[in-house]
């Protein structure tokens, strides 16, 4: 068939979603590979044809991926997340061949989109290089009909079983790969332990963080919110300034000693994957002690930031996409490190002190035509985990796969495009 489209998947998020849309996507006419790195990666993928498994050392990645792409005509390349060393080769060799690479990433919008992209995500998004001018510029020439978010996905749980499974597929079952090499810092074992001990403590870590909520809330001081991310997130790890979450820690309670009004408080919200490796709790309190701020520090473990975030006079980050929660509510924003949402319109410049001293609120307006071009374009409603959230995300995702049109391009006048664009528009929760 000619210009028939060939996907090479690599690996995605835990679960069944990327073997749902390699089936949609040979239904729709495609070639279809997956190269699987592990026990996790087969089991995930099941009986699904096309499975390649890489099973030598990582040195030989480059030799062997060069072979699959010439073997199996490669058009397209899916991945999640383009940083770990085997896909970022992958997008190395793409790019130079000029082939499509298809990068998915949690939503920049969380919760209730995933974000698609095509080439890059995070530091290496198109949206670093488009200005907010340029966006309501393209956004003028669309009718805009903003996306009304479901209810409720319902991920949360479902994403902590399935990573729980995935790392005992590779403790236990993992000897057909003998060359694999997690891109993670930790021990696979010890990432098994954590995820399966977080999915048993989930009811009694509930109650706790419910209940430390409350005291805040109920304090009635003025407070900062630092949001804390894991570790180990490739956002954190090849986009940020600092080496480890401890050095950021630092660096935000030693700000607020020097520049915070002396009767606010100063919050830690920890990620909501947050798995125990780090103590983080500890470290908070010991800095927090050397500075003399003990007793206006917290932390919290978890938990939805809504609950929490409304009332805060400010928020502090590297660089997680919970920043954009921050300014939806024109909280003012600090982050460290290189994020899509860094923006000077509405993410703040100043010094950390003078920013606990004084910190300005974002330009709302400006947040609002930004938050209206991603949800015209990467922003695809649904979620990696649920069989809800991945019904609807599949729904519009081979469509938009298939499109010549980077989604970043859609709101471009047709003439200038390659083929005409898909709109992406969800009025409602799944029925």
């Amino acid at each position: 068939m000619p210009n028939q489209k060939s996907f090479l998947f690599l690996q995605g998020p835990h679960g069944p979603f990327f073997r749902q849309l390699g089936r949609m996507l040979r239904r729709a006419g495609a070639n279809v590979w997956r190269v699987g790195f592990n026990a996790g990666d087969a089991a995930f993928w099941g009986r699904a044809p096309g499975y390649i498994p890489f099973q030598q050392d990582l040195g030989t990645w480059p030799a062997t991926l060069a072979t699959i792409l010439q073997d199996h005509a490669i058009t397209d390349i899916v991945l999640y997340g383009d940083t770990r060393p085997t896909h970022a080769e992958a997008v190395r060799q793409a790019k130079a061949l000029g082939l499509r690479v298809h990068v998915f990433e949690e939503g920049y919008l969380r919760p209730y989109w995933v974000t698609y992209e095509r080439g890059g995500s995070n530091g290496h998004s198109r949206l670093m290089d488009i200005s907010v001018d340029e966006m309501r510029d393209r956004l003028a020439q669309s009718d805009v009909d903003l996306p009304t978010p479901p209810a409720h996905w319902g991920d949360m749980r479902q994403h902590i079983f399935y990573g729980a499974l995935y790392h005992w597929f590779v403790m236990f079952r993992n000897h057909r790969y003998p060359g694999f090499k997690p891109h993670r810092a930790l021990p696979v074992h010890r990432e098994a332990l954590l995820y399966t001990k977080r999915l048993l403590l989930m009811p009694f870590l509930r109650l706790h963080r419910r209940w430390a909520t409350r005291l805040i809330k109920a304090g009635g001081y003025p407070y900062h919110i630092a949001l804390l991310q894991l570790e180990h997130d490739a956002s954190f790890q090849a986009h940020s300034p600092f080496a480890t979450m401890q050095d950021f820690i630092a660096e935000v309670i030693a700000g607020f000693a020097k520049g915070a009004p002396a009767h606010h408080h100063l919050v830690f919200k920890a990620h909501p994957l947050e798995s125990g490796q780090s103590p983080l709790r500890r470290m908070i309190h010991t800095l927090a002690k050397d500075h003399g701020i003990y007793a206006r520090t917290h932390y919290l473990r978890g938990g939805k930031l809504a609950q929490i975030l409304g009332d805060a006079r400010s928020a502090v980050t590297v660089n997680s996409t919970a920043g954009q929660q921050a300014l939806w509510r024109g909280i003012p924003l600090k982050a460290f490190g290189t994020a899509v949402y860094s923006k000077p319109e509405f993410v703040s410049d100043l010094l950390l002190p003078a920013f606990f001293a004084a910190p300005e609120r974002p330009d709302a307006k400006a947040y609002r035509t930004y938050r209206q071009f991603l949800l015209e374009t990467s922003q695809v409603p649904g979620g990696f985990y649920s069989a809800s959230g991945r019904q609807q995300l599949l729904r519009h995702l081979v469509d938009m796969m298939l499109q010549d049109a980077d989604p970043y391009d859609a709101l471009l006048p047709r003439q200038s495009q390659a083929s005409p664009p898909l709109r992406v528009v969800q009025r409602g929760p799944l029925q």
